[in-house]
């Protein structure tokens, strides 16, 4: 790289992140913005370009590359974002447009690739034959890699593992998916919030309920804050929605017979309160064999892991 700095954006369903990188992985800046509740492709392009123009000014306009991770089926050749569940990127040529705004080259691929390709060339997945990746946040994303590379699948789709069903009786899920019960529906951002709720408005004694009757938003960060004082309601809002987690990374053990599952995602920042449950769920339902070769474990570079494997993928472009 000429100037040893490119821009990795993660963007999710509620926010975006954007950082500049160097090539030791240094983020020298950070830039958020929110995006939830975007209704066209034409706002949601322009936030990020604003975001991306916002960290390049940071740096001093020295930027080779930029790398998207973008929660949406893409199509590799074309840099098209073809499918997403929760923003307006339906049929979008991702690519060229955001070339055209920032008048750099460009790189695209699913966020939850892009992750796992940060843990993979430096992370918790690292050297492993057959890795897996669940993010955690909005929705739930999913990546596989086998001998270091991404397995994306015929139409770029693979690893959705967030939409394989859990609970057939369950909650509609969001967005363009027509199934009920999906994985996401029971473990992510929104799932939290809900399970929180219902156990705040249960336990109004609770440190999580007396947050309810103040009128205080039941997020991720003041659950886990809570669950971390010690309050047992809190507490049960992880074990449950950890619980459901589990049963999908059995299924992903299962069927994949991964060395290692990692967890990122906004809302993998909990932890073992988070990931402790899902170990013992998965334990309960994966086959023997299978299980006792994988590793489940948080990633390395937490909620930031889609942002710097963006970047990556724009240092490594042409590879």
């Amino acid at each position: 790289m000429a100037s040893g700095c490119v821009i990795g954006v993660d963007l999710g369903g509620t926010t975006l992140l954007a950082g500049a990188v160097d090539a030791d992985l240094e983020v020298r800046h950070r830039a958020r913005r929110v995006v939830a509740g975007t209704s066209d492709a034409e706002t949601l392009l322009k936030t990020l370009a604003d975001a991306v123009d916002e960290t390049r000014r940071a740096v001093g306009g020295r930027v080779d590359a930029v790398g998207f991770g973008i929660p949406s089926v893409v199509d590799q050749r074309a840099g098209r974002a073809l499918a997403t569940v929760h923003l307006p990127l339906q049929d979008v040529p991702f690519r060229d447009a955001m070339e055209e705004r920032l008048g750099a080259p460009v790189v695209v691929d699913n966020d939850a690739n892009a992750a796992l390709l940060a843990e993979l060339r430096h992370g918790a997945a690292r050297d492993a034959r057959v890795a897996a990746m669940l993010t955690v946040g909005t929705g739930i994303g999913g990546a596989i890699a086998v001998d270091g590379r991404l397995v994306r699948g015929v139409g770029g789709a693979a690893g959705e593992f967030g939409h394989t069903v859990v609970d057939p009786e369950g909650p509609r899920c969001g967005g363009a998916c027509p199934n009920r019960g999906c994985l996401e529906t029971r473990a992510s951002a929104p799932a939290l919030r809900a399970e929180a709720r219902r156990l705040a408005e249960e336990r109004p004694d609770s440190a999580l309920g007396r947050a309810l009757a103040a009128r205080r938003e039941l997020d991720g960060p003041l659950v886990c804050e809570l669950a971390e004082g010690g309050d047992h309601a809190a507490r049960e809002a992880f074990e449950r929605i950890g619980a459901w987690l589990g049963i999908g990374i059995a299924n992903v053990v299962n069927i994949l017979n991964p060395e290692v599952v990692v967890i990122g995602g906004g809302v993998s920042a909990a932890g073992e309160l988070l990931i402790g449950p899902a170990r013992r769920a998965a334990a309960e339902r994966a086959l023997r064999p299978p299980l006792a070769q994988a590793r489940i474990v948080g990633a390395r570079f937490g909620a930031e892991a889609g942002m710097i494997g963006a970047a990556l993928m724009a240092m490594e472009r042409g590879r």
